[in-house]
C-alpha cells in the first residue's frame, strides 16, 4: 500500500491542499482524518469545504457528531471522538453510501463501521505551524486519486 506525503508550513497551506483535494472527490467518497488534538483536522475540513464551494462556516461537530453542508457536493462532517460505543448504530453507512463526501475525524474509533475502501489522512505536528500530511489510500479509487493529486 502506497503512502503519499507532503509538508505544509502553515494552516493556510494545509487548507489550500485540502481545497485542491476537493476537486478530485466524487459522491460516496470517504475520508478518515487522524491526528492529535490541534493537528489541523478541522482546518483541513474547512479547506475541503472551500474546495466544494460550501459557503457556510465549518466547525467541528464535536457535540453533535455529524454536520451536513451543501455545496458542489454535500459534505458530511463527523467527529466521532465522543462516540462511546463503536457498535451503536448511528446510521453512518447511510452517509458513507450517500451522494456526498464524508469526512470522519477520529475515524479509528469507529474502524469496524468504516468502508473498507477509503482515504485515510494523518496530520502530524512538525512544529508550531508546520504539518506533515500523509495520505494512505485503501482501494484502487483512492490510489488513483492520490496519484492524480501528487502528479
Amino acid at each position: 500500500m502506497n503512502q503519499f506525503e507532503l509538508n505544509t508550513t502553515n494552516s493556510e497551506e494545509t487548507s489550500q491542499f485540502a481545497a485542491k483535494l476537493a476537486h478530485f472527490l466524487q459522491p460516496g467518497d470517504v475520508i478518515a482524518l487522524e491526528g492529535d488534538l490541534g493537528a489541523g483536522k478541522t482546518t483541513f475540513t474547512k479547506g475541503l469545504a472551500k474546495g466544494l464551494e460550501i459557503k457556510r462556516n465549518v466547525n467541528s461537530p464535536t457535540f453533535t457528531i455529524i454536520k451536513e453542508y451543501k455545496g458542489k457536493l454535500p459534505l458530511y462532517h463527523m467527529d466521532v471522538y465522543r462516540v462511546a460505543d463503536t457498535f451503536e448504530d448511528l446510521g453512518f453507512d447511510e452517509y458513507f453510501e450517500g451522494d456526498g463526501v464524508t469526512v470522519v475525524e477520529w475515524a479509528h474509533l469507529i474502524e469496524e463501521q468504516l468502508p473498507a475502501e477509503r482515504l485515510t489522512i494523518y496530520l502530524y505536528h512538525e512544529g508550531q505551524e508546520q504539518r506533515k500530511i500523509a495520505l494512505v489510500p485503501k482501494g484502487n479509487r483512492y490510489e488513483q486519486l492520490c496519484k492524480e493529486i501528487f502528479r
